[in-house]
Parts: structure tokens; sequence; C-alpha cells
């Protein structure tokens, strides 16, 4: 019986643990992939050709309108960011001071050496273990708060340069690419910071063993799955009527967004 518990307590670990990351980053892979070769059919992909879209309209705007609008979508973007990073930096203070305290430690494991309480949390959860569980949750709050750190600093300059003029730069073309790669990018590190928010929580269940911490990757991997594909844009649109000039303007969208979003990402 002693041997059965002491498998129970330490091998559990190292197969589910394994799997669920193993999950987590196989669907991943596989949506960087499907973002590079096929970013119509991905939110993430959609977005992008739409900001390109965004940015082209307002810097070709000369009314004072389209730079208010600008100012306040950007203002709306730091925010949501700035929201992001104090929550995940206030977060990683409490686990550190947790840590250092061992206020956190002292209560998993007090909970699990009692003799009959000691199958409560299945899986390991000594002194080592559970320092490697908390310095986990604390770098994904820490990453958090950097990733949107990051993105705050693009959404910064990119209020800055939409609001400059198309007419006035001597090559168009390239100040639209350079202001859309920005505003990209600030968006990009903006849902790495939630996607990392999204990653902690599996590993929070970590806390209370390796099977919940399993059950909640996959059960992440199927929502995100959702939230991440969208196949509905691509569609041909063949049935509407006086589709000349909407089907043209239509196809130059596709065709200019099927290239920025594989350059950028």
């Amino acid at each position: 019986m002693q041997m059965g518990s002491s498998w129970t307590t330490t091998q559990l670990d190292y197969l589910l643990v394994p799997l669920g990351l193993a999950v987590m980053l196989g669907y991943h892979l596989w949506l960087l992939l499907r973002i590079r070769r096929r970013p119509e059919t991905t939110v993430v992909g959609i977005n992008a050709i739409n900001r390109r879209i965004w940015v082209r309209f307002i810097m070709e705007s000369s009314s004072g309108k389209h730079a208010v609008l600008a100012v306040q979508t950007m203002r709306n973007s730091i925010m949501a960011s700035t929201v992001i990073a104090s929550v995940a930096i206030t977060i990683s203070s409490l686990v550190a001071v947790l840590m250092a305290s061992g206020v956190a430690h002292g209560l998993f494991v007090s909970s699990g050496s009692q003799g009959r309480g000691e199958l409560t949390i299945v899986g390991a959860n000594n002194m080592t273990v559970l320092t490697i569980k908390f310095f986990a949750i604390l770098a994904c709050f820490l990453a958090a708060f950097l990733l949107s750190v990051q993105s705050i600093r693009y959404y910064s300059h990119t209020g800055l340069l939409v609001n400059v003029p198309l007419h006035a730069h001597r090559r168009p073309a390239r100040a639209v690419e350079y202001v859309t790669d920005t505003l990209n990018r600030g968006f990009y590190f903006w849902s790495l910071g939630v996607r990392v928010f999204y990653i902690s929580c599996p590993i929070f269940l970590w806390l209370f063993g390796p099977i919940p911490m399993c059950a909640s990757c996959v059960a992440m991997v199927s929502a995100l799955y959702f939230l991440d594909i969208c196949k509905e844009w691509d569609k041909d649109d063949g049935g509407d009527d006086g589709g000349g000039d909407a089907d043209g303007q239509e196809g130059k969208t596709a065709a200019s967004g099927r290239v920025m979003p594989q350059e950028v990402v």
C-alpha cells in the first residue's frame, strides 16, 4: 500500500503535467502555422488585415474628426494593456510574498502530511515541488506584465505616427507599412499577454494536483480553438447581387491582407 501511494504521489506529476503542457504547446504551434499560412481563417490574421485598412483610412483622412478617433482608439488600447499589466504585477507581488514567507508552502504541505489526509492533493506536494509550482505561477504573471508593457510601448508610438498625414511622407506606401507594423506588434504583444493569463489557469490548478491541471489544459485548448478560428471570413460571397464593385474591393483586401500578417507575425 505504501508503494502504491508513493507511486500515486510522484509518478502522476511526471505523466500528466508534461502531457497537459504538450497539449497546450502543440495547439499553439498549430495555431502559429495556421496564422502564417492561412491568416484569413484566424482571428489574429483577420484583425491584422482590418488594422491595415484602418491605418490607411486614418492616414488618408485629413479631417480632425478622424484624428480624434485614432487618439481615442489608441487610448482605449493602452488602457486595456494597463489593466492587464497592473493585475499581473499585483498577483506576481502577492505570489512572491507568499513564497518568501512560506505561508503557502506550509498550508499545502500540512494538508498533505496528516496521515489519512495524505491523498487529499493527489500528486507530489513536498517543498521542492511546491516551490516549482509557485515559481511557474510567478513566471507566468511576470511574462504577462512584460508583454503588456511592451504593447503599451508600441501603442504609444502608433498614437503619434498614425496622425501624420499621408501626403507629408515622401514614400506613402512605406509609411503605411511601418505604422501598420507598429500597431500590429502592439496588438500581438497584448494578445500574448492575455494568452499567458489563460495559461496561468492550469498552472494554478496544478497546486491541487496534476489531474486538474491536465484536465484544464484539454478544456482550455478546446475553448481557445473556438476563440481563435474563424472560417466565415474567406468564404465566397458569389450569391450576392451587384457584387461587381464589392467583390473587387473584397478581392483587393484579401490580396493585400494575405501577405501582411505573414510578414509581421
